[in-house]
């Protein structure tokens, strides 16, 4: 991989960069789903303590955590799951905003933030020719990416809420459905030759109401359906696992790509079936 170059423009943008996004392990999934709780229960914290507060450390904190990933060269542990942490804060509190300042059900903002989701891969896909997150390798890439993480948080959080809230399922059948979801395209993979892009992205989608149903069912009141531990409780415990779990992956860097042995193509030269090369099994070990 070439170093960045001081040039500038739209060149600069295609500049190949090393892979700014980490393997695609097991401790990857249990990392994100951590997040995704973790981001649910301290959004509600923030904002049942001090609406402007949530408002600071959400913008401000997303605003950070992504300029610091986008000007680093390559992966950084620390640097990517801050990021996916504010983007999990900032997305909890934009579809949550969206239904309660709009005051708009979650059987419109769920499809409304499903066609979002949908419109960045089409126009991802029809720009690098690839959804792969192995060929993260440029700015533009890696711009589109951190779009389509953000819908996929605001579309996770609304999709857990329509089940949980306005389908009254509860948080822990929430929790049950998204596990036996989540599990349909890691079997599509292994058993049905799914194409790992699909696989990947269609796990990560769920990865979102799933760890935003278990956060709330162990931290709402037990007249919502949950155990009653309280937000800042839930959010205080899944800082603390999380960073031991972010340190451990940096310290180790089990977690860092292999180096390809070239950079993939660009759109539209890219060959029928590239775009299946990337990803290995979501659950590998």
């Amino acid at each position: 991989m070439s170093r960045l170059s001081p040039r500038t423009g739209k060149a600069a943008k295609l500049e190949p960069l090393a892979a700014k996004v980490p393997e695609i392990t097991v401790l990857f999934w249990v990392i994100k789903i951590l997040t995704t709780g973790m981001g649910e229960a301290m959004s509600d914290f923030l904002g049942n303590l001090f609406v402007p507060l949530a408002a600071v450390v959400g913008v401000g904190g997303l605003w950070y955590a992504l300029r610091r990933q986008l000007r680093a060269r390559s992966y950084h542990a620390p640097t990517y799951w801050a990021a996916v942490a504010m983007v999990a804060v900032f997305g909890t509190m934009a579809a949550d905003g969206v239904h309660d300042g709009a005051g708009i059900p979650y059987s419109v903002t769920t499809p409304l933030f499903a066609l979002a989701v949908a419109l960045i891969f089409f126009l991802w896909r029809r720009s690098e020719g690839t959804l792969s997150i192995h060929s993260i390798t440029t700015r533009r890439r890696e711009a589109y990416y951190w779009w389509a993480v953000l819908a996929t948080f605001a579309l996770g959080t609304a999709a857990g809420d329509l089940t949980a809230i306005q389908l009254h399922l509860g948080f822990l059948d929430s929790a049950y459905l998204f596990a036996a979801i989540i599990a349909l395209p890691a079997i599509g993979w292994w058993r049905l030759r799914l194409n790992a892009t699909v696989a990947f992205w269609s796990a990560y989608v769920v990865t979102r109401p799933l760890g935003a149903s278990l956060a709330d069912w162990l931290g709402k009141p037990h007249a919502q359906t949950g155990l009653g531990l309280g937000d800042g409780v839930v959010s205080g415990l899944a800082l603390l696992v999380f960073l031991a779990l972010v340190a451990y992956v940096a310290v180790s860097r089990r977690d860092v790509q292999r180096a390809e042995p070239a950079v993939a193509r660009p759109h539209p030269h890219l060959r029928r079936g590239d775009d299946a090369v990337g990803e290995p099994l979501p659950a590998e070990g």
